[in-house]
């Protein structure tokens, strides 16, 4: 019977499939859409908001800058969705920005863009998840004030949907996501035919306020406004974060990858861009106001409580109380929850690229039974989650962390494709191609310039507010990613071989670790005698010398023709004497081995190990450290295993064939 373990992993993750599965889990463009792109269309749920909300610092007639910041940000969308349409026809692998870097600057600059894209993927879904439950929490009351709590579960689902597979995730966030695009253009839509065509005064339910400037910035001078203005700029660009997921999501694409990976992003840009040009327009024609701090903004707040932007522009087209604005704030949060789905189909690729390069622990690079990466998919949520707790799910406080690794990957991938195509020029002669390429490097040069002036932007905007934050943990995963670069490389040197021949062990002296004379001792020299080693002698460590003299003469009595050491140990320790005894075995033969028989309990339950062969774990944990010392365990199976687990193992094998060569030890695995 299986044990309960792997009963719930059934569960959640659901039966696993042969590796011969994989080719039907890649993606049509109509499923690709929503599980790479649902990020970057989410964006238009926060991004607008964080433009009114920066500039509310400098009180409400700011806000007249607000569809000018949008079309700035709408400006960069076109450009990045442009240039990335060149890497995924240029690089189809998947690898994305860390191939184009790696391939164009060298390897250290593709651990950057790297690092900077693994810090990005956890905010992703850090930030996500928390804007939803913001949205979520306009309408519920509860979900307000147990913001914390909420991310975390939903965290926790999306996670569990991923490891049931990329394709099944996709499959469930397709109607979500659609349905998000439908509420949002239609509303919009609706807010501007009643304005503009039947000439309707629609008035948002903050347009009434009186707002004024934060403290301390009531009169700002040319300078501090322009600044202001590049910061609601920086803020407003994080409509730009999930584009790069696309280019490394290649490989999950149906055939032509290339071509239906550039599609989805054509179609990405395209709703994004007109989803947050329009609300924001509409609420400059509204009159919506959104402030940072509205106790100190607001004059008179009486108990005003301040909805998002998405939620007051629904409760001003349809009416507030409607189902309609029900409608709206759930398909927002809905889409916000699942926008971390981006994260979770481009972080753990990328972790298995950078695994296969020995970048990250090769864990991160196996696929687990539903052919997802299931450890990326685990590590990446372990790691939002924690930077929800951490940042008590606020997302104004979140979001300065964010989209500063997204810039730096932009910028060194354009870089490093200028430099592509300057390489391919060199020695390319067909004019048509030619002309194709030079069209091409014009695209990817204008995007660099204009991405490189955004991080420049973000980085003085943001850096004292949090970005510091991001740009540290990109510091550190990047020592740590070339440390582990270093450590794998230098095993692989060790264990190469060579061209001098083993030399063969001069003796093997055994020995056998005797605790008491039973069963599984007998076994265990019996097993040793086998193996004809040139000395074999029992060794027991005497902690009591009464348990000693009669282990004695139970040996004698029996007549095993192997002789029984016993080795003192005053302080009643076990370790430290056996490995003092093994090292003198060797000492003046360092072409000696020792292998060292260790009996061991195999038990069915698993308190049934609290109780058994902790010595034995130990000493073998010790005596992997001994050069020239083989440790070999002895297994006796006992009466407990029998009754559980030899008829899973039955199970098991009856399936045949079809569970392929992984097996339950696999499953367990993973």
């Amino acid at each position: 019977m299986p044990s309960p373990t792997s009963i719930l992993k059934r569960l959640l993750v659901g039966r696993p499939f042969r590796s011969d599965r994989l080719q039907h889990t890649l993606l049509p463009k109509r499923i690709a859409l929503p599980v790479f792109a649902s990020d970057a269309l989410s964006s238009v749920a926060y991004a607008p908001d964080e433009i009114l909300l920066t500039l509310s610092i400098a009180g409400a007639a700011a806000y007249m800058w607000s569809p000018w910041v949008a079309l700035a940000v709408a400006v960069v969308m076109v450009t990045v969705v442009a240039s990335y349409r060149q890497n995924v026809h240029a690089y189809p692998s998947g690898g994305g920005d860390y191939e184009v870097a790696t391939v164009n600057l060298g390897p250290k600059f593709g651990v950057a863009v790297a690092s900077a894209l693994l810090v990005d993927y956890v905010l992703t879904v850090a930030v996500s998840v928390s804007s939803g439950v913001a949205n979520l929490g306009s309408v519920v009351p509860f979900v307000a004030t147990h913001k914390v709590l909420i991310a975390v579960i939903a965290v926790a689902v999306l996670t569990a949907m991923n490891l049931r597979g990329i394709k099944e995730a996709g499959a469930a966030f397709a109607i979500p996501t659609y349905g998000f695009m439908i509420v949002i253009l239609g509303m919009l839509l609706t807010g501007f035919v009643r304005i503009h065509l039947f000439g309707q005064d629609l008035q948002a339910p903050s347009a009434g306020l009186e707002v004024v400037p934060e403290p301390g910035h009531e009169d700002l001078t040319q300078f501090a406004f322009a600044f202001l203005l590049l910061r609601t700029f920086s803020s407003g660009c994080a409509a730009l974060t999930g584009v790069e997921a696309i280019s490394n999501g290649v490989p999950a694409f149906k055939p032509p990858k290339s071509r239906n990976a550039a599609t989805t992003l054509l179609l990405l840009g395209a709703v994004a861009i007109t989803m947050i040009i329009g609300i924001v327009t509409l609420a400059r024609d509204t009159g919506l106001q959104f402030v940072e701090t509205p106790a100190d903004q607001i004059l008179n707040i009486g108990d005003y409580v301040q909805k998002t932007v998405t939620v007051q522009l629904a409760e001003t087209v349809f009416g507030s109380g409607t189902i309609l604005v029900l409608v709206v704030a759930g398909m927002t949060a809905l889409i916000l929850f699942l926008a971390a789905n981006t994260a979770f189909s481009g972080f753990p690729v990328l972790g298995s690229i950078l695994a296969q390069d020995r970048y990250l622990p090769r864990q991160l690079h196996t696929r687990g039974d539903r052919l997802a990466f299931s450890n990326g998919i685990i590590t990446l949520a372990i790691a939002a989650c924690v930077l929800i707790v951490a940042f008590e799910a606020e997302i104004t406080r979140l979001i300065n962390l964010y989209i500063v690794g997204v810039f730096v990957s932009f910028t060194l991938s354009q870089t490093g494709m200028v430099r592509h195509w300057n390489r391919l020029l060199r020695t390319e002669r067909d004019p048509k191609v030619r002309r194709r390429m030079i069209r091409s490097r014009s695209i990817n040069m204008f995007g660099l310039t204009l991405t490189g002036i955004v991080l420049v932007i973000v980085l003085i905007t943001k850096f004292l507010l949090g970005a510091w934050i991001a740009i540290a943990a990109m510091a550190v995963i990047y020592a740590i990613m070339l440390s582990i670069k270093r450590h794998y490389d230098t095993v692989a040197m060790e264990l190469t071989p060579t061209d001098e021949r083993p030399m063969l062990p001069s003796r093997n002296h055994a020995v056998v670790l005797v605790s008491k004379l039973h069963l599984p001792t007998l076994r265990a020299v019996a097993y040793a005698r086998a193996t004809r080693p040139d000395t074999l002698t029992g060794v027991t460590v005497n902690v009591d010398d009464a348990d000693t003299r009669h282990l004695q003469e139970e040996w004698e009595r029996r007549e095993i023709p192997v002789p029984l050491t016993v080795v003192d140990s005053p302080y009643r320790e076990i370790t430290r004497p056996i490995i003092d005894y093994v090292k003198s075995l060797r000492r003046d033969s360092p072409r000696d081995v020792v292998t060292v028989y260790i009996p061991e309990y195999v038990v069915g339950r698993w308190w049934e190990n609290l109780l058994h062969n902790q010595s034995a774990l130990r000493l073998k944990g010790r005596l992997l450290f001994e050069p020239g010392v083989m440790v070999t365990s002895v297994p006796w199976q006992l009466k407990s295993l029998e009754n559980r687990n030899i008829e899973r193992l039955d199970a098991t094998f009856s399936r045949g064939p079809a569970r392929g060569p992984r097996g339950e030890a696999s499953r367990e695995r993973d």
